[in-house]
């Protein structure tokens, strides 16, 4: 069977290895030059099966109004009459609640830790794919004492998950990770997630691409697509500017992040995704033992910090804005700001590359999967802030739907009818 995978992301470049895998002809179509050039361009680097769970939460309502009075808020929102905005932002309060809270938080857990998994057979598998992977866990960092009280409901809901923890104080944070020794700021605490671990996401989707199409998977990349053409309850091709005649396949899969909605809306599909702005900047690593092992979180600033290889990254914040993807220049000197008190010698600060992304976000937090209601157009979008985290879990679950098999992940939850 012909398959294309519309978006050549982290998601789409899983998926597309999958499938080729499964023994269908696959073809990627991106409107970037290369591969993860956009949301999977400059993402975090953590790979967090631990941390899975949904933006909305009890409590968040009004921890996101107090962080927006933060001098540098983590957070940042406007309230124009975008109707589309309005009614995600409507949804998201509607799942600010315990019970729908962990209703969405088990479905993402469980996909994270699938996914975790298909990665690390993936990376084990001996293919050419090169990509910084290593686990050395994540740190989740309380700067003040009163920070203390989240740990009780952190870790409640970790022993839930059976998510193996620890508590580590001030003198054990710095024993598990000696490159803070030099750090500037304050630590109260911190929880140790043994089973998380990092690497690049723009690697990993290079990389696959490269293999997959010496492998043969054709790469259609400068590709915009303009409309999905349908007769009846199938998909026809796939309109590209410029081009003529639609690309034809016997199957579609949609990875396009925050674009997705674009394309579905006139085939009467409609897709609660808005994009989440976030940062990064990527610095060299000139001493490694004054860099960090292990991926850090400042849960004060929600900043995560993780090495990749020979450099550092750190990424945060959170803008609810629409789709500008310009550089901020005061976040960027706030991120550099936090990793110099974290680890003031050994990190090239000042030679950081700066990088923003838009973050493709469901209100209730699950990516959006499998099939719709069109026979041969399939969904694997909306992963958030959590998407290369979930990629190889939800590539490897969208490409068992597409050759008929049953996943092995309980679909509850992750497909579009919960929108219905």
């Amino acid at each position: 069977m012909k398959v294309a995978v519309l978006g050549a992301g982290v998601a789409g470049m899983a998926a597309a290895y999958y499938l080729w895998r499964d023994g269908h002809e696959v073809v990627v179509v991106d409107r970037r030059s290369g591969a993860a050039l956009e949301t999977s361009f400059g993402n975090a680097g953590g790979l967090c099966p631990s941390f899975a769970g949904p933006w909305a939460a009890p409590g968040m309502i009004g921890k996101v109004l107090k962080m927006a009075l933060q001098r540098e808020a983590p957070i940042r929102f406007s309230l124009s009459p975008n109707p589309r905005k309005l009614a995600w932002l409507a949804r998201w309060v509607g799942n600010c609640n315990a019970e729908r809270f962990r209703a969405n938080k088990l479905r993402m857990q469980r996909v994270a830790h699938y996914s975790h998994a298909c990665l690390k057979s993936l990376a084990a598998s001996g293919l050419p794919v090169d990509f910084d992977y290593h686990e050395d866990g994540t740190l989740q960092v309380f700067r003040q004492a009163s920070e203390l009280k989240l740990v009780k409901g952190i870790t409640q809901a970790l022993d839930e998950y059976e998510v193996p923890w620890r508590f580590l104080e001030g003198d054990e944070v710095r024993a598990q990770e000696p490159a803070l020794a030099a750090s500037h700021a304050p630590i109260a605490g911190a929880l140790y997630l043994p089973r998380d671990g990092s690497g690049d996401s723009h690697k990993f989707a290079t990389c696959l691409a490269a293999y997959l199409a010496q492998q043969g998977v054709v790469f259609h990349y400068g590709a915009r697509i303009t409309a999905l053409p349908s007769a009846g309850d199938r998909i026809e091709g796939v309109r590209i500017e410029g081009q003529s005649t639609p690309l034809t396949a016997d199957a579609y899969v949609l990875a396009l992040g925050p674009q997705a909605p674009f394309l579905l809306r006139p085939l009467g599909i409609s897709l609660p995704i808005y994009p989440m702005k976030g940062y990064s900047i990527t610095a060299p690593i000139h001493d490694p033992s004054r860099a960090p092992r292990a991926a850090l979180m400042d849960e004060y600033n929600k900043v995560m910090i993780s090495r990749l290889g020979d450099r550092v990254r750190a990424a945060g914040m959170a803008e609810l804005k629409g789709y500008d993807a310009n550089v901020d220049p005061g976040r960027v000197a706030f991120l550099k700001n936090v990793v110099r008190e974290w680890f003031p010698q050994g990190v090239g600060i000042e030679e950081a590359q700066a990088w923003a992304g838009l973050r493709p976000m469901t209100p209730d937090g699950p990516a959006i999967l499998g099939k719709t209601r069109y026979r041969n157009l399939y969904l694997d979008c909306g992963h958030g802030s959590n998407g290369w985290t979930q990629a190889c879990g939800t590539g490897k679950i969208v490409a068992d739907i597409v050759t008929g098999r049953e996943p092995e992940v309980d679909l509850e939850g992750l497909t579009v009818d919960r929108y219905a």
